[in-house]
């Protein structure tokens, strides 16, 4: 009986060590056990011009959700503002981007009217008066983020039931004084991803297709060539979210249409015309159409003479009667009257109109704002048709977030497919100025309404920023195949894109979104706990070991003195 004390008093012991471990494992759980949703977020661009750096230059978030309904003065350091595009102040960003505020990082919540995978919405070409507003306020948004630096992760989000829920209880707290901290609580936005890294020499792939022309016997000479060509890449402020359906997938699918109605007339020797034709996509086209610039340098002198002139297909997809061809060389160049009369009067026939934009190169300066420009730069007679009457400012209008599939009208692309196959082959075949429609409606030649729409579909539903494709991308060996199906030989080219651009991973995430306790509500329930457990601790004591085993625990030991001698 004299040991068995000692041995009751070590369980007990035991006992209340396991419950203080508990305490501190409840503890510890209280933050992270209640996670309210879990959201895809697509990262800003992180890219670098020359080593000067553009974009969001962080990937990593874990702090407070915040509103724009917060307090004047409030530190913003440790703050996520969560911004629906609904709501957007342009001012009040430019001025917290331009005069580097501190802050945590931003979310933007953009409308599913902007969502690629948003396929019902994408049938629909109808936009409302508060469609485009919106489409407007996001390429003001966008053209500001892509060509500034910004010190803190950027993301943007799609508007759910889930993520609106959070951001109207972070409203409400903002609005009552009560925001988000370490202190009071509320929602915990969490992106854990690694840090984000240089893309090591990205690969651009051009794809070309030969339509080779009838040589007849004993001609020695080489047929002459016309070049139909299309930038294929996009570049956008989202890198996952940057399909341009318009820019350039309306040209994409307009040129593998037109291949497929010429690869009908050149399959049959009668109908094969005395030229060839050359169908190139390239790659590298918002940054200075440097996918065809290397294309171009591959060939050799013989074959860039033999070039009788070069058609550009860009963003062809959204007007309603105006076009424009673009050249370098001027107005009053024999070939450039010819193909501008040549496109005019099949215009004219489809009741369209199309203009004329001299705009001169300068070889000095490296901005090259068309396609046709580089084949300029290399004295080969080359235009671009496109809806624009203005070329775009370098990386903009090359595959932004509002340009998406209900931008693009399916007619219009008809129209061009019909306008430019029309204008080539009335030229091939020695029509020029003859009312001879060669790719007639109802036709076996008749331009395919369900091709293009499927192209398009897919096109609008693919991210083709070209440092973010490998070189057999799945959708590179689509339109590789596709080439091969209409074509008679098709080369593949892989180039290294121009080292004066840098881009970095880590395009997409998913956001962990927490409901944090405040440090009040901690130690409240800290407080209770212990107490609880200090009370099942003291009653099992009682009744197993009596009071005095109870109060012998807490009473402090006698010291033993050394008996001496």
């Amino acid at each position: 009986m004299a040991q068995a004390k000692p041995g009751g008093e070590r369980q007990v012991l035991e006992s209340m060590y396991s419950m203080i471990a508990l305490v501190f494992i409840l503890v510890a759980c209280v933050e992270l056990c209640d996670a309210a949703t879990v959201v895809d977020v697509y990262r800003l661009i992180q890219y670098d011009i020359s080593g000067a750096p553009f974009g969001s230059r962080l990937a990593n978030l874990n702090h407070h959700a915040g509103s724009l309904h917060f307090a004047p003065g409030s530190d913003l350091s440790r703050t996520v503002l969560i911004i629906p595009l609904r709501e957007l102040n342009i001012s009040f960003v430019k001025e917290y981007i331009t005069q580097n505020q501190p802050l945590g990082g931003l979310l933007f919540l953009l409308p599913q009217i902007f969502n690629i995978e948003n396929r019902e919405r994408a049938k629909s070409n109808h936009q409302t008066d508060g469609e485009e507003l919106l489409k407007n306020d996001l390429a003001e948004l966008e053209k500001l983020l892509i060509h500034s630096k910004i010190p803190y992760p950027v993301y943007f989000a799609f508007e759910d039931d889930d993520i609106e829920a959070v951001l109207a209880d972070v409203k409400r707290n903002d609005a009552t004084g009560q925001p988000a901290t370490a202190t009071t609580g509320g929602y915990k936005l969490v992106v854990s991803v690694p840090e984000p890294k240089k893309r090591a020499s990205p690969t651009i792939t051009n794809i070309q297709g030969w339509l080779s022309g009838l040589k007849t016997d004993g001609d020695a000479n080489q047929l002459p060539t016309i070049a139909i060509v299309a930038s294929y890449d996009t570049f956008g402020a989202a890198p996952a979210l940057s399909v341009g359906s318009d820019s350039n997938g309306s040209g994409v699918v307009a040129l593998l249409e037109i291949a497929r109605l010429f690869s009908v007339l050149y399959s049959n020797p009668k109908t094969r015309g005395r030229y060839n034709l050359l169908f190139g996509l390239t790659s590298g086209g918002p940054y200075n159409y440097n996918g065809t610039q290397k294309w171009l340098r591959s060939f050799d002198q013989r074959q860039r003479e033999s070039i009788d002139y070069a058609i550009c297909l860009n963003s062809i997809g959204s007007w309603d009667n105006d076009l424009w061809i673009h050249v370098s060389k001027p107005p009053e160049n024999a070939y450039i009257k010819q193909i501008f009369e040549g496109f005019s009067n099949v215009a004219e026939e489809l009741g369209v109109k199309v203009g004329l934009k001299h705009k001169k190169i300068n070889i000095s300066n490296p901005r090259v704002a068309w396609e046709h420009e580089q084949f300029s730069r290399l004295r080969v007679t080359a235009a671009t048709l496109s809806e624009l009457s203005v070329a775009p400012e370098l990386l903009e209008s090359t595959g932004s977030l509002v340009d998406g599939r209900p931008l693009v009208n399916e007619a219009a692309i008809i129209k061009s497919v019909k306008l430019v196959a029309e204008s080539l082959a009335r030229h091939i075949y020695g029509h020029e100025g003859k009312n001879v429609q060669i790719f007639a409606d109802n036709s076996s030649l008749a331009v395919n309404p369900s091709y293009i729409k499927s192209w398009l579909d897919l096109l609008s539903q693919t991210p083709r920023v070209a440092p973010f494709l490998s070189k057999n991308d799945p959708f590179i060996l689509a339109l590789k195949k596709e080439l091969e199906d209409h074509t008679d030989e098709v080369n593949v080219q892989h180039e290294v894109l121009d080292g004066m651009f840098t881009f970095y991973d880590s395009t997409r995430a998913s956001l962990n979104v927490y409901q944090v306790a405040s440090v009040t509500f901690d130690l409240l329930l800290l407080l209770v706990l212990g107490s609880y457990l200090i009370v099942l601790f003291s009653f099992l004591v009682i009744t197993t070991r009596g009071l005095d085993d109870l109060i012998s625990l807490f009473r402090r030991p006698p010291s033993r003195k050394v008996k001496t001698a």
